[in-house]
């Protein structure tokens, strides 16, 4: 196939970074230039590394360089040679005429890297508070380059050369990010007629236009809209791909049949929130018989102040679903004399088991090891777990051992001590504090799960609101490397237990547990962190390591009251948008997603007829008394 003169030149063409060393060759120069005809240059352009020795440079001065390739000949240029020896390059060794199909960036040296402008994808450009700019180019192999820091600017020249051999559109969804077309592209250079937006005849069209203008017209746009929806997938995408043909097959699970064009939405202002007084009045919200007469109050209320210590114990046991809102006082003697008994069964199956038979079941062993080893470092700064031979610890041990065999699949991982110690804590009580924390893990079982899909989820969702609230400390993360927010994850695991002091995680806890204003109210907790460190994170120019150090630096350093009221009011601002994105509606709970089919497993307790009935009924939980099998190996989360 004949290709013209453009296409060649974009081909031939390459892009290359040098780091600033002395020219030894002069000849050498000579000869490239030569050769290589040098389209545009600019210096003060730095890689941002993640040097882990301090004795290590973070940054890598150099410059960047546009060089167009004499087109003749169409031979592999596999050596290139700029006349110095640079510590990292960009060199092409792409092929005039015949092109690989997705060739892989080829590094040059220890920072070196090279791309021809025709495997260039996408590249992404934004500016931080400080004045600097910086790229991050993506090939069409999926694969993103290091992000290029522009410390003397340069970044808009820079695109106005490049557009001389390839197009960068603008995404219609982020206006941050550019598209690379080569200038044949038929994706982008197609006319309204090659798109066919219309598909009847000039006259016909015409007829129908006076008939029926908007019905012609909007369906003409819908059809841009398909364009723009496979222009922006990735080429690999198995949708980017649909053929005109396949237009009237049904759309797959994952591609929504309509679509949404934001680029930068803006918020409106950010309401002031102050906080209330804690709930101190029980008995004004308990009928004669003892029923909570308004739930949804006492939550709003716990919500907006929290609890006085003296009525914790009998309200978090509500809030944790031992006991259902709607029981009376008796109904509640009952629930705890048959859960006493269903407790100490359970427990009386572990401390059954033989020496014998825990050498021959590794699971069992797995689990008391770990246990034992996380329990002995459990808030020992508490007074009710410090000092040897505490009953506190004990109690810790027992409840924990006896919840691996309540729940066999997930058994203990890492972490559920940091969750059992303050409800121990509170109620004072073995059994009652087991039951509250069965139901604490109803709430966050999912993060412990082995394949941790739960967590990676949260972190998603925590990086789209925080994209939504705040783009430029979203922007400065991802040039750090930090954008996956890792640095977030024992936050998220374990509900900020050990970045609040203990007495703050009462407080905190009961304010998560009410599931108000939102279910994932804790990742605006996290934004609400995330932005009062931004003047930080930015202004002191962290790299990766750094900004790790930082915020688990944080510890024991937050103000609660001033994070609850930034989460609260990162909420109202959100919600008080009206164009918010549609994935930002579901994880504030505003919008249902499509696929939510199943009832919540958040959602309120059973009758308590029920629950009784199905207590009484249940019996040991496994078949014997003396021979417990557990079916889950131990499992450890890196906090």
């Amino acid at each position: 196939m004949l290709k013209d003169n453009r296409y060649i030149l974009t081909s031939c063409f390459k892009l290359f970074l040098c780091s600033f060393v002395d020219i030894w060759s002069c000849c050498k120069s000579v000869i490239y230039y030569v050769i290589h005809q040098l389209i545009f240059e600019k210096e003060g352009v730095y890689l941002h590394t993640n040097a882990k020795r301090s004795n290590q440079d973070t940054t890598i001065p150099g410059f960047i360089r546009i060089v167009e390739r004499d087109g003749e000949g169409g031979e592999e240029e596999t050596k290139f040679d700029p006349g110095y020896e640079p510590d990292w390059a960009v060199i092409s060794t792409v092929k005039q005429e015949r092109l690989q199909e997705h060739p892989p960036v080829r590094e040059t040296g220890t920072w070196g890297f090279s791309l021809p402008l025709s495997e260039l994808y996408s590249l992404r450009r934004a500016r931080f508070s400080l004045g600097r700019n910086f790229l991050v180019m993506t090939t069409r192999g999926g694969d993103p380059l290091p992000p290029l820091h522009f410390h003397r600017g340069g970044t808009r020249e820079l695109l106005k050369a490049m557009q001389r051999y390839i197009r960068l559109a603008p995404s219609p969804m982020d206006g941050r990010l550019f598209l690379a077309y080569p200038h044949d592209s038929g994706a982008l250079s197609q006319s309204f007629d090659e798109l066919h937006l219309f598909d009847d005849t000039s006259a016909d069209l015409v007829s129908r236009f006076i008939q029926d203008p908007y019905a012609t017209t909007f369906g003409g746009f819908s059809k841009v809209t398909n364009f723009f929806r496979g222009a922006l997938r990735h080429p690999e995408s198995p949708l980017g791909n649909r053929s005109p043909q396949d237009a009237h097959f049904p759309h797959s699970a994952d591609e929504e049949p309509g679509f949404e064009l934001i680029n930068c939405v803006k918020l409106g202002p950010r309401p002031e929130v102050k906080r209330g007084k804690p709930l101190d009045n029980w008995d004004q919200f308990l009928d004669p018989e003892g029923r909570v007469t308004d739930p949804q109050k006492v939550k709003k209320l716990v919500f907006r102040g929290g609890i006085v210590p003296s009525l914790r114990k009998e309200v978090w046991k509500f809030l944790l679903g031992f006991y259902p809102w709607n029981s009376t006082a008796k109904e509640r003697e009952d629930i705890l004399r048959v859960k006493t008994d269903e407790y100490f069964r359970m427990k009386v199956q572990w401390k059954s088991v033989s020496e014998e038979q825990e050498m021959r079941n590794s699971l069992f062993r797995g689990n008391r090891s770990l246990i034992e080893r996380d329990v002995n470092r459990t808030d020992r700064h508490n007074s009710f777990f410090s000092g040897n031979e505490n009953p506190g610890l004990a109690l810790l041990h027992d409840e924990l051992m006896t919840y691996c065999m309540y729940n066999f699949d997930l058994g203990y991982v890492q972490g559920m001590s940091d969750l059992l110690s303050p409800l121990l804590f509170v109620t004072q009580n073995e059994v009652e504090s087991f039951w509250c924390l069965t139901g604490f893990m109803d709430l966050v079982h999912q993060n412990f799960e082995e394949s941790q899909e739960a967590m990676k989820q949260q972190l998603l969702q925590l990086s789209l609101l925080l994209r939504a609230l705040d783009p430029e400390l979203c922007d400065y993360l991802d040039s750090q490397d930090s954008g996956s927010l890792c640095f977030c994850f024992r936050w998220l695991l374990i509900w900020f237990k050990r970045e609040f002091s203990f007495e703050d995680i009462l407080s905190l806890w009961e304010v998560l547990w009410t599931r108000l204003p939102c279910e994932n109210f804790h990742l605006l907790m996290a934004c609400s962190i995330l932005e009062s460190q931004k003047g930080e994170l930015i202004g002191s120019n962290h790299d990766f390591n750094s900004i790790l150090k930082h915020i688990n630096e944080l510890t024991m350093k937050l103000d609660l009251q001033s994070i609850l009221c930034g989460a609260e009011a990162i909420y109202l601002q959100l919600t008080n948008c009206k164009e918010l994105s549609v994935k930002v509606q579901e994880v504030l709970g505003l919008r249902v997603p499509s696929s939510f089919s199943e009832e919540s497993p958040n959602s309120e307790p059973t009758e308590t007829d029920t629950l009784l009935a199905q207590s009484e009924a249940r019996g040991p939980p496994v078949d014997t008394l003396t021979n417990p099998v557990l079916r889950s190996a131990p499992k450890r989360v890196p906090l």
